[in-house]
């Protein structure tokens, strides 16, 4: 029974909660980047390029050969370096995108951490109730 309660104490800690939305975040934000490549960058690249799928670029070492009917005889030999291509592009996009949500979190961050700056005073009346808190404490 102690297996089951440690279990629960571990899955209700933040900490899981928090991995699980970021997975559930991460994935949707992948979808969002590889639309962003697909329908936006790649056609732009196209122009430029001439092709607008990279997945198909290839260097082709030796040609598939057929037969009369054809029949595949032997594949072909290729070194398929546009999906590494394609998937670069998408790494760096998402990686830039994490940058700049990382860099804007710090910012607010530091912002926080500066109004909580220590030499403000605190107000009389919190100071007194502070002290009859510990003069309360005190004839405990």
């Amino acid at each position: 029974m102690t297996f089951f309660k440690e279990f629960k104490e571990f899955a209700i800690k933040g900490n899981v909660f928090d991995m699980a939305v970021g997975i559930i975040i991460g994935t949707a934000f992948t979808k969002v980047v590889n639309s962003i490549v697909a329908d936006l960058i790649m056609p732009v690249l196209s122009i430029f390029i001439g092709k607008i799928n990279f997945q198909d670029l290839a260097y082709v070492f030796k040609e598939a050969e057929l037969d009369a009917q054809g029949n595949l005889i032997s594949a072909a030999i290729t070194i398929e370096y546009g999906n590494l291509i394609q998937v670069t592009i998408d790494f760096l996009i998402i990686a830039f995108c994490i940058y700049l949500v990382v860099r804007m979190f710090n910012k607010l961050r530091k912002k926080s951490e500066n109004e909580q700056d220590g030499t403000v005073s605190t107000p009389r009346n919190i100071e007194l109730l502070a002290e009859i808190r510990d003069l309360l404490k005190e004839k405990k």
